[in-house]
This record gives structure tokens, C-alpha cells and sequence, in this order.
């Protein structure tokens, strides 16, 4: 595989690191064409668009939207043919363990230099696994939290996006509004969200997609 003519999506809302990003490794990718999202909803609209056979996602877990693993659980069940990585400044094992079983191909922490993560991208190109030197992988337990990440993989994606408005407290009417259909159709969604994730309501579809936050998974 000749790693040039490529297109990579960097997926982060800090616009100085992303254009530290595509600045640095622009001369390790010749001819990349670079595209970029600043929340989880910007990243599904570049999906949605399907400009280009995109072939590698560079993901940061704490983006807008994201709730920590959700948009790579959520990546990885809808589009498993790109790889993901994932860029964090969380650096302990337990956020490395996690990212890896719900799916990333690689853990770049943010720290690393930029011959480092041009190392692991061209890892991850190539088909391999990459990790920081020195890292041990822990087992991830069955628990409530990998139940979830197991129920939130089985929504679609018009589902997940409807659920990550009902986290942003939008009433039905809108998310109808911004869908462009009805709020039947919302309605509808919805029970079949609340049937997916086995909730009675959008509040704890809510607090069930809360669950995956970073924060909330590490000190468990």
C-alpha cells in the first residue's frame, strides 16, 4: 500500500491542534487530503456526505457530542471498513483498554511527538494495532457500561443522531424541524431507541448514553 493520495479526517475541536496535525504530517502523507470536524455532529455530516473513501478517522474522545466512547462505538458499528484512531490527552489504562475493545486501532496519546504519531498512523495503514511503547492492555469487565456500549451499537445512525439531541435537551418538534420530517417520525425513532437501549424514556436513554462518558467509566 503506498500511503499518498490518501483522505483523513482529524475529528478534534481545538482548531489549533488540528492544524498542528495536518501541518506536521502533510510532508509524511503526500498528496492527503485533509478534512476536519470539530463535534460529533460535524464528523457524522462529513460521514453522511460521503465525499470521499475516507480512509482513516483520527478521533478525539472529549469532542462536542461525543460523550466519550459513544461516537467510536457508534463509528465502528456503522463504518468498520475505516479504521479509527483515537487522540487523547487521557493517557491512563483504563481509557487506552477501553478505546481498544470498543473498537480504535491505535492510542496516540496527545503528548507524543510528531514522529511518534506519524509512526502509528502508517501502523494503522498498514493494517496493525498501535500502541504507545510499554503498554498493557487490561481486561475490560461485562459490566453495565459495556452492556450499554453493546445496545448503543445497534442503533442506526438517524437513531443515534436523534439520541444525541435528546442529550441536548431538544424537544421533538425540533429534532422534526432539523430532520425535515415529522414528529410521529421522532416519535417513532424514539421508541425504538428507548426498545434498543431497554429504557422507558428519553431521560434515561440519556443518562444510559451518559454512561459511556469517560469520567464516568474510569472512576468506576
Amino acid at each position: 500500500m503506498k500511503l499518498e493520495n490518501l483522505n483523513i479526517i482529524i475529528a478534534d475541536d481545538h482548531p489549533l491542534f488540528r492544524n498542528a496535525l495536518r501541518q506536521a504530517l502533510s510532508s509524511a502523507f503526500n498528496n492527503t487530503q485533509w478534512f476536519e470536524a470539530d463535534s460529533a455532529e460535524a464528523l457524522q455530516q462529513l460521514m453522511d456526505k460521503n465525499e470521499a473513501p475516507f480512509d482513516l478517522i483520527m478521533l478525539d474522545l472529549q469532542m462536542p457530542g461525543s460523550h466519550g466512547y459513544s461516537t467510536l462505538i457508534h463509528l465502528r458499528s456503522h463504518y468498520p471498513d475505516i479504521p479509527v484512531v483515537v487522540i487523547s490527552a487521557h493517557e491512563d489504562i483504563n481509557t487506552v483498554s477501553r478505546a481498544i475493545h470498543y473498537g480504535s486501532s491505535g492510542f496516540i496519546p496527545k503528548s507524543s511527538s510528531m514522529e511518534t504519531l506519524a509512526e502509528a498512523l502508517n501502523a494503522v495503514l498498514y493494517g496493525d494495532i498501535w500502541l504507545p511503547a510499554g503498554t498493557q492492555i487490561v481486561p475490560v469487565s461485562d459490566d453495565a457500561t459495556d452492556q450499554m456500549a453493546s445496545r448503543l451499537s445497534d442503533l442506526t445512525p438517524q437513531q443515534y443522531k436523534v439520541l444525541q439531541m435528546f442529550a441536548e435537551g431538544l424537544l421533538n418538534k425540533q429534532i422534526a424541524y432539523d430532520f425535515g420530517v415529522s414528529e410521529a417520525t421522532i416519535k417513532a425513532h424514539a421508541t425504538a431507541i428507548f426498545r434498543k437501549l431497554g429504557v422507558r424514556n428519553r431521560t434515561q436513554a440519556v443518562i444510559a448514553l451518559q454512561q459511556l462518558e469517560m469520567e464516568k467509566v474510569n472512576l468506576s
